[in-house]
């Protein structure tokens, strides 16, 4: 049976959206990771460290963060009309001081609540967003 790491199942289940490696399957079924090549904007920061060494029980934590950070970047695409990708993929400092000041202390119900606010507040901008970026070449 081929094991996997946290690390590597987020990037997986989340490369679109904010992961820094993509996995590397060789024939003896071993996994290694190297740099995700994005269709768009390769030179996006890190995420923080702790979200790729979190436990797997702590692994909605990570989640929570991802959608904020995705939100505010959103929003800040809607207010500048700016596509481009130091605000499509800003530092992850302002998304982890909210996490930090709003959900560190969350339990697991609360943080799947959040995530569902932040997608609801996400899907009603999707549509200026994306017209932005399309027309930018950026989506």
């Amino acid at each position: 049976m081929r094991k996997i790491t946290l690390a590597a199942a987020v990037t997986l289940l989340a490369a679109p959206l904010a992961a820094q490696t993509a996995p590397q399957v060789t024939n003896d079924l071993t996994v290694t990771m190297s740099p995700q090549q994005y269709r768009i904007c390769n030179d996006r920061p890190a995420r923080p460290t702790w979200m790729d060494e979190v436990h797997p029980r702590e692994a909605y934590k990570a989640l929570t963060l991802m959608r904020l950070y995705e939100l505010r970047s959103w929003e800040a695409i809607k207010e500048t009309g700016d596509c481009g990708c130091d605000v499509r993929f800003p530092s992850w400092d302002a998304a982890s001081a909210e996490y930090e000041e709003r959900f560190a202390t969350s339990t697991q119900a609360e943080h799947t609540q959040a995530r569902l606010a932040i997608r609801n507040e996400q899907n009603q901008i999707t549509r200026d967003v994306q017209d932005i970026c399309e027309t930018q070449g950026n989506w």
